[in-house]
């Protein structure tokens, strides 16, 4: 028997598919794992762009919504073009039985479409296991899932930490002489 997912990490799982997306990453590890488990091709740029062209721009406001704890109007509008398709799966095993928001085998885009939108939906709505993010270093705009044990994170990586720590070092000794 397999081990059971928790809804909160599946919830987690698709919101970091929507922050890497939505900040233009290229497909990592985890994406890729997670579309050949349940059988979606990684989106082509010849087929797919058109496509992913028209999800990027939703994606990237309802992410950006749902860091800030609203407006509704943008995860609702990614729920309208991407309805989630409620079904349990167990295609991990027998006893693995978790909710899914789209078949399994959909198109890509319409199946990152339809997970990205309802695990938005779950973080706007405010699902406690699960907190998004936007980088409070200077210049840069990424977003980020905050799955740190108190919910404080503040920056996207340890590299915007650290710069920005080292300009508040460098503006303070500067100030005092």
């Amino acid at each position: 028997m397999g081990e059971r997912l928790r809804y909160a990490d599946y919830v987690g799982n698709m919101a970091r598919l929507a922050v890497e997306i939505a900040n233009g990453d290229a497909p990592g590890e985890e994406r890729g794992e997670m579309l050949r488990r349940h059988r979606v091709a990684e989106p082509d740029a010849e087929p797919d762009a058109e496509a992913l062209a028209a999800l990027v721009p939703a994606l990237r406001a309802a992410v950006e919504a749902a860091a800030q704890g609203g407006p509704l109007e943008p995860v609702n509008v990614l729920l309208e073009r991407y309805p989630p398709v409620i079904r349990v799966d167990g295609h991990d095993g027998p006893g693995t039985a978790h909710m899914h928001f789209a078949p399994n085998g959909e198109d890509p885009v319409t199946w990152l479409g339809r997970n990205c939108a309802a695990a938005l939906a779950h973080v706007l709505c405010g699902d406690p296991a699960v907190t998004l993010g936007r980088c409070q270093a200077v210049g840069c705009g990424r977003f980020y899932v905050d799955d740190s044990r108190n919910r404080t994170r503040r920056f996207c990586s340890n590299a915007c930490a650290s710069r920005t720590t080292v300009a508040a070092y460098r503006a303070r000794r500067k100030a005092a002489g």
